[in-house]
């Protein structure tokens, strides 16, 4: 039996797409999915949309069960999906919502670079990063550490690779709580987990992990914008990653 999607889609525009609360019994809400026409073809390969559905019916729910462009198959929510519940409708916290590979997510690092600085190097920045940077399932990095110095990393955060000469001072003003989450306990990682992990220190991860080199190509609040020292034209890199 195929586990590609053959529901309905109702298109709202060339961006938006919608499961209507009718595709299954127990939907809420309506679902809606980001995606351009190319996008959601690989979307339906799969069976990320029927739990598009399958999260319209949460109690609670609230408006609707959306998913991101980056949208595929999970555990229960779709990797990608995104919803709301409020508890005075009944409304849950899921931990296979939020995820329960804690602290995964996305940053955004701005430069002092401008699109033209970039584009006639282009191909040799990524091949760069390709390089420097570890990617893909099981691989491993260059920065070995023993399980001792495993456990300050996990107490320390950011702070460690700060320290150890992975960053600078400047990269904790932009990370809550300074990249050193109070309370972490090392005593409650497994032996079998610092055994897996000793060697991932450093890599990007597998999945739908990435890293982007972009620009900043329009500015819808120039307050926040100000404050968070971007501009037009501006370089970022956007990298999603985690554990």
């Amino acid at each position: 039996m195929s586990e590609a999607w053959q529901g309905k889609l109702e298109k709202i525009d060339d961006y938006h797409w919608r499961v209507p609360k009718s595709h299954k019994q127990g939907m809420r809400v309506d679902g809606i999915i980001y995606a351009d026409e190319k996008l959601l073809a690989d979307i339906k390969k799969d069976k990320s949309i029927e739990q598009v559905a399958n999260v319209a019916t949460l109690p609670g729910i609230v408006k609707h069960s959306l998913a991101m462009p980056d949208i595929h198959w999970g555990y229960g929510f779709p990797i990608g999906g995104v919803a709301a519940t409020d508890p005075e409708e009944g409304g849950v916290i899921s931990p296979g919502g939020v995820g329960y590979d804690v602290n995964c997510g996305v940053r955004l690092v701005r430069t002092n670079l401008v699109e033209k600085d970039v584009q006639p190097v282009l191909r040799e920045l990524i091949g760069s990063l390709f390089n420097r940077v570890p990617c893909g399932v099981g691989r491993g990095g260059e920065v070995k550490i023993s399980q001792k110095e495993e456990r300050k990393l996990l107490v320390r955060g950011s702070r460690w690779a700060v320290e150890n000469g992975f960053g600078n001072a400047r990269d904790l003003e932009g990370t809550e709580a300074d990249g050193e989450i109070e309370g972490a306990d090392p005593e409650a990682v497994s032996d079998r987990a610092y055994e897996r992990g000793k060697g991932q220190c450093g890599t990007l991860g597998s999945g739908n992990h990435f890293m982007e080199v972009q620009v900043i190509d329009e500015v819808y609040d120039t307050e926040a914008a100000h404050v968070f020292g971007l501009a037009q034209g501006q370089i970022t890199l956007m990298i999603h990653s985690g554990s």
